[in-house]
Order: C-alpha cells, then sequence, then structure tokens
C-alpha cells in the first residue's frame, strides 16, 4: 500500500506549518494562564459559608476540565492534519468472488429507495463472479417481484429462531443481526462483500475503486465518504456539512495507523477477516464496534494485525435526514454508540492493539464525551455562579476576552484552512462550513443526553433513521424536549444573576451564547413551518376558487392523470441520487 500526504501537496507550507502550531500553542497558552493558582478564588477567611466553598472547588474544575477538552480537540485536529493521507488507487485482482450487499425493513424504508439502489447496485462493474443480494428483513412479496425482476438474489431471516435471537450477533431487529444471518447462509460462497445503506445508490465504479486496496493480503476492509443526494432542505445540508472534519480530515489520519473506522454507509470487507471475529459486533453502531474488534485481531495467514484502507472517493450517495427529529435520532444513536464502544470494549485494546491504532481510535471516540461533558458543565458553571455565585477563577475580562478571542480564532482557522481538503460535491468550493459548525454546536445538548443515558444505563435500541417520505413529524415537546430543558438553565441562570447581582462578562456571554445555540433549531424549525403554510397559501390562492365538477366522461387513457407539479420536482430530484 502506498499514500500520498496532504499536508506534503500544501504549496504554502510556511503558512500551514504557523497555523498548525500557532492554533495548538496559543490554546495550551490560555489553559495554563487561565488555571494557574493565582487566577483561583480566594475568599474572606472569615467567611461562614462552607457550601460556597465547595462550590468553588466544583466550579474550578468545570472550568479547567472545559478549556482542557477544547484544547485537546485543537491538538486532535492538528494533529490529524498533519498526518492525514490518501491511498493510491490499486487495480484490483480478477477473478474474485463478490455479493454486493444491501438490507431492507418494510414500513421504515420504502421500496422505491430501494429499488432505486437495487438498479443501480446490478449495474456495478466488476472482472469476476459478483452477486447482489437485498436482506429482507420482513420477506416481503413487493420486495421478492422487484429481487425477480433485476436478477437480484433475495434473503430473508424472517421465521428462522437461531436467526432472531433477543441479544448477540443474531439479535432480531437489528442491522448486524441481518447480515450476520446472512453471512452465515452464504458468506463461505464469496471472498468480499461490498454494501450499502438502503438508501445509497452506489455508482458503476464502486468495485473498481474498493478491491484494488485487498491485494494487500492484511486489509480487512475499505471505506469511503458519506455523501447525500437530497440536498434540497437545510437540515439535510448543514448534516453533511457537520460530518466534514470526520470524511475530510479523521478518517484520512486514520490511513495513517492503517485504522481508519469501519462505516456502514458504503464499506468493502474480507468475508475471512469478518468471520475471524464472529461477525459484525452486536451494538447500535455495529460499524464502529465491528472494526475495533477486526483491528484488535491478526491475520492468521500472515500474523500481522488487520488494517483498514479510507478512500476519499465518493463512491455512493445516500439520502440524509431532513426532519430534526430524524437528525436527531441519527446523533443520539451515534453517540450512544460510541459510549457503548469506550464503556465495553475500549479497554480490550490495550495490549490487542499497536499503539497507533488505539491512539487514532482514542482521538476519534473523545468527541462525542468531550462534547457532551463540555455542554454540561457549561450549564452547571453558568447556574452555579449567576444563580449562586460560586467563583472558580478570578480573572481580567479583557484578558480573557483577548486570549480567548485569539484561541478561537485559530481554531477556526485551523478549521476553515482545511475545507480545502472536502470530499463533499456539493459545498462550494471555499465555503467556510459554517452550516457545519453550527449543526455540531447545535447536537451538544443530544450528545449530552446521551451521555448521562449511558452512565444510568438506561437501555438503547437500534433505530433505522426514516427516508424518504417517511420522515418523522418535528414537535415542539419531542423533538426539542432536550433543547427546552437547557433554554430553562441558562434563562433561569442569567435571569438569577440580575436578582442576586453575580453577574461576570465572561459568565453572561457564556451563557448567553448558549442561549441562543439551544434556541436556534427551534426558530428555525418554526421558520420553515411558516414558510410551507405561507407556500401553500399562495398556491392555493392561485389555484383560485373551485370550479363544478366535471361530468362523468370516458375512462383515461394508459397512462392515467399527469403528475402534479410536487411530483414532477420529486422524481426530478430522485433521478439526480441514481
Amino acid at each position: 500500500m502506498r499514500y500520498r500526504s496532504l499536508i506534503s501537496q500544501e504549496p504554502h507550507r510556511v503558512r500551514a506549518a504557523l497555523l498548525l502550531g500557532g492554533a495548538p500553542l496559543v490554546s495550551l497558552g490560555l489553559f495554563a494562564w487561565l488555571m494557574q493558582p493565582g487566577h483561583w478564588t480566594d475568599r474572606d477567611p472569615n467567611l461562614d459559608n462552607d457550601l460556597l466553598l465547595v462550590l468553588d472547588i466544583v466550579m474550578l474544575v468545570s472550568i479547567g476540565l472545559i478549556e482542557l477538552f477544547r484544547t485537546l480537540n485543537v491538538l486532535s485536529n492538528a494533529h490529524a492534519t498533519l498526518v492525514a493521507r490518501d491511498p493510491i488507487p490499486v487495480v484490483p485482482e480478477t477473478g474474485t468472488k463478490v455479493a454486493f450487499l444491501t438490507s431492507f425493513v418494510p414500513g421504515k424504508e420504502p421500496l422505491e429507495m430501494v429499488t432505486k439502489t437495487l438498479e443501480a447496485a446490478v449495474r456495478i462493474r466488476h472482472r469476476g463472479l459478483m452477486h447482489v443480494w437485498l436482506l429482507d428483513e420482513g420477506d416481503d412479496p413487493a420486495v421478492k417481484e422487484v429481487c425477480a425482476r433485476l436478477g437480484v438474489h433475495h434473503f430473508s431471516r424472517k421465521g428462522v429462531a437461531r436467526w432472531n435471537q433477543a441479544k448477540g450477533p443474531h439479535r432480531a431487529k437489528t442491522k448486524h443481526g441481518n447480515y450476520n444471518a446472512w453471512l452465515d447462509a452464504h458468506g463461505g460462497d464469496y471472498d468480499f462483500f461490498a454494501s450499502v445503506d438502503t438508501d445509497h445508490i452506489p455508482l458503476p465504479n464502486y468495485l473498481e475503486r474498493m478491491l484494488g486496496y485487498f491485494r494487500d493480503p492484511d486489509i480487512g476492509f475499505v471505506i469511503g465518504p458519506q455523501v447525500y443526494g437530497n440536498y434540497d432542505t437545510f437540515v439535510t445540508k448543514a448534516a453533511e456539512s457537520q460530518q466534514f472534519l470526520f470524511h475530510a480530515l479523521i478518517q484520512r489520519a486514520g490511513n495513517r495507523y492503517g485504522a481508519p473506522m469501519f462505516v456502514g454507509t458504503s464499506n468493502a470487507v474480507r468475508i475471512s477477516a469478518l468471520k475471524q471475529i464472529g461477525g459484525l459486533y452486536d451494538s447500535i453502531t455495529e460499524d464502529m464496534a465491528t472494526g475495533f474488534e477486526i483491528h484488535r485481531h491478526r491475520n492468521p495467514h500472515t500474523g500481522n494485525k488487520w488494517r483498514s484502507v479510507y478512500t476519499p472517493d465518493v463512491l455512493a450517495v445516500g439520502e440524509g435526514p431532513t426532519a430534526w427529529t430524524d437528525f436527531f435520532t441519527q446523533q443520539l444513536r451515534w453517540s450512544r454508540g460510541t459510549y457503548e464502544t469506550i464503556l465495553k470494549q475500549y479497554w480490550r485494546g490495550f495490549g490487542t492493539m499497536p499503539a497507533g491504532k488505539l491512539f487514532n481510535y482514542t482521538m476519534m471516540i473523545i468527541f462525542y464525551p468531550m462534547s457532551a461533558m463540555n455542554w454540561i458543565l457549561a450549564a452547571l458553571s453558568c447556574a452555579l455562579f449567576l444563580g449562586m455565585g460560586a467563583s472558580g477563577v478570578q480573572i481580567d475580562p479583557v484578558i480573557w476576552m483577548m486570549l480567548y478571542g485569539n484561541a478561537s480564532a485559530l481554531q477556526i482557522g485551523l478549521y476553515v484552512w482545511n475545507r480545502r481538503h472536502n470530499v463533499s460535491p456539493h459545498e462550494p468550493e471555499g465555503s467556510g462550513g459554517l452550516a457545519g459548525m453550527l449543526m455540531s454546536a447545535l447536537s451538544a445538548p443530544i450528545y449530552a443526553r446521551s451521555l448521562m443515558d449511558a452512565a444510568l444505563r438506561r437501555k438503547s435500541s437500534f433505530v433505522v433513521t426514516p427516508k424518504g417520505d417517511s420522515s418523522s413529524p418535528d414537535t415542539l415537546f419531542g423533538t426539542f424536549r432536550i433543547h427546552l430543558f437547557f433554554i430553562f438553565v441558562f434563562a433561569a441562570s442569567m435571569v438569577s444573576s440580575f436578582f442576586f447581582g453575580n453577574s461576570h462578562p465572561a459568565m453572561l456571554t457564556w451563557a448567553s451564547l448558549a442561549l441562543l445555540i439551544t434556541l436556534a433549531p427551534i426558530v428555525g424549525w418554526r421558520h420553515t413551518v411558516r414558510s410551507e403554510q405561507k407556500k401553500k397559501r399562495r398556491g392555493r390562492r392561485r389555484a383560485g376558487p373551485p370550479g363544478p365538477k366535471p361530468q362523468a366522461g370516458p375512462a383515461q387513457g394508459p397512462q392515467g392523470p399527469g403528475p402534479s407539479p410536487d411530483e414532477t420536482m420529486k422524481i426530478a430530484l430522485r433521478g439526480q441520487q441514481s
């Protein structure tokens, strides 16, 4: 395997070096300045309030952790920028046996969607045996008809007890259980399988760009980026933009250690490596958990640890969430799966995974817990300082604003500079990715809720993200319940500060920004709802009053009535995906 470093292709290396060195150093300097003992709150020795002294310590620890997590995030991004690299494409071997898989859950995913995916799958090029399989959870007759028409193999585990267990690799009503049933029944007939999510349309060169890397016998799986095709709503656009850092930078950094994360949306897998670990791992984020297990094991034929490859080539185009409910559900599942990996799997990496791979996984999985803890600690700090008068540090607000402003500017500068490596075909070249940054901030309350659920051991379950016309409706007290809770916390803290006189520019700024972040998705949702209502009213006014009912006449021709303008638009949009 040969790779091409991204930083080596940078024409302005001096600027890049200054940014890569300056952003972490300024953040470390801010952290050191903020936490020096001379800034710790010093109370009157005669103060008879032990509770306030304890709360001061809590505040100090909270502020220190918040700044530490922010600094670690900057260090992680700078490190990823420095080591990110792309694989040099390799021509696949001829004559390999490949199964192309996708799954289907009746009622959760439209039949029209999986039909388009299968139509694209049968057009994939491969110089060898390739069978397309649909793993149907419902054993649906309509699905069987589609498969028969397209020449696609149909598989269903419905009604087979050993493939529908309460837990484990064959857990019922889960993606990994569905795939593992097929692996048990037919996996031995193939060398590799490639797969996409149901809503992802694979391109004809999918296998040509994936399979070549398997010429290296130690490559266990290959993955590609996630790109959305229904790029017509703010939620979808921002959701794709939010993934920029992961697909454009973090995964490429994983190539440095041979350990990019397994992603279920588009991948190719060496079946022998997957069977070695017992199939896809039992988790609500089975992809990350499965990749972690593969990287822990050795190739029995070479004695080397299994490695993986990430290619930035867009080889499949999917359908992203269009509603806030579905986006937050997706983020809740991804973050909860990460917490489960940390609690149940991560410790197994010590001693069984090379240090580089473990370091790479550490840099990846700390994102969700750090984001969640930052949000929880920010809410706690605002409540303690503004509401109860606790104070962890005593600093000059002017100096703090100057240092924090410089550190934040360099952090954002590093983010924007890396936008040149964006893999999305939709976002214009030179765009700053503001929507993605905003979406990450808006998701912080969701990560906090997920962390609390994991800490309290609340039961989690696999949820298929609804697609197309199956999108979930947004409601104020359903979709934004956790946001409303934090709105109350920050608003109550700010109101309390005016009554008790506990004000400080830094804390008021902090609380105000947090309040705006929690309000933003609700305001955006209401704006979208009102805009849609106005469009409907304008459409009814243009249509005019209803005319007289038409007399009964001859039946319509074989083609039937033409599609409405809205239906025509939907057809055109879906056509672009294929």
